[in-house]
């Protein structure tokens, strides 16, 4: 039998019988497994591209007489094990930058190729148990099953860590935000009380520069009230200076309480 003209995409070493030739457009389509009057095709996906959509999709075809053709038009699943050894070296990749990234962007870049490899993984999974639906015998797809319900899990942990990594960068540096602004505004309020104290004695200093004779009452107590006011200045500053510690103090322990 020839390959219908909108099916040139399966190998021409495929003589698939009309009952799974008619479950076949001409695109590949999802990974799954059509079933025939004695026959299975299997349709798998190649490891996903970063910023492609489309995928390449790899064909498994099992005959009457039990035995599966690969890809390349030879007898067995290699090729199915190969596909699995590539999509465990690019989740093994992945997992040992996540450890020594320093950048969010690298994290990023990982994020965008971690999901499509845990849905492709699970699509794979679903086929294969579509094959061992038909035939609950075949140990070979029992086994390649079991390896790719492996790498779903390892898919999907990597597609968690790598998003609780970037939560987790965003939300230190959020604090670390919030930290530098609240030791800004404790800045801001410390020279605002210095520039409160000393604006009085910037205008004391102009009276001294001035040939002003004071009142003759005025004279024997004008120590006196300078110096009462510098230790009220002192005092008022001082205050202020304890209190806002002491706000900052409780802040820091309202933060920690929320914390936890």
């Amino acid at each position: 039998m020839s390959v219908l003209p909108e099916a040139t995409f399966l190998p021409t070493q495929f003589d698939c019988e009309p009952i799974l030739m008619d479950q076949i457009s001409n695109r590949p389509g999802h990974q799954r497994c059509m079933v025939g009057d004695g026959e299975l095709l299997l349709v798998a996906h190649e490891v996903p591209v970063v910023g492609r959509s489309d995928r390449e999709a790899l064909f498994f075809w099992k005959r009457r007489d039990g035995k599966w053709i690969g890809p390349d038009g030879k007898p067995g699943l290699l090729a199915l094990e190969q596909l699995l050894d590539r999509y465990s070296d690019a989740i093994d990749a992945h997992a040992a930058v996540v450890d020594e990234a320093d950048t969010a962007s690298e994290i990023f870049g990982i994020l965008r190729h971690a999901g499509p490899l845990a849905r492709a993984s699970r699509n794979l999974v679903q086929s294969l148990n579509q094959v061992l639906d038909v035939d609950q015998d075949d140990r070979v797809i029992r086994a390649l099953r079991d390896r790719a319900v492996d790498i779903e899990r390892a898919a999907e942990l990597l597609h968690a860590d790598t998003r609780l990594t970037l939560e987790f960068w965003q939300a230190e540096r959020s604090e670390q935000q919030s930290l530098a602004a609240d030791k800004l505004n404790r800045i801001v309020f410390r020279l605002n009380l210095l520039a409160g104290f000393f604006l009085p004695l910037v205008a004391l200093g102009g009276l001294f520069g001035m040939n002003v004779d004071l009142p003759a009452f005025v004279k024997p107590l004008f120590w006196w009230i300078v110096l009462t006011g510098f230790l009220t200045g002192g005092a008022i500053l001082y205050y202020a200076k304890r209190k806002a510690e002491r706000e900052a103090a409780r802040q820091l322990e309202q933060n920690r309480e929320d914390g936890l």
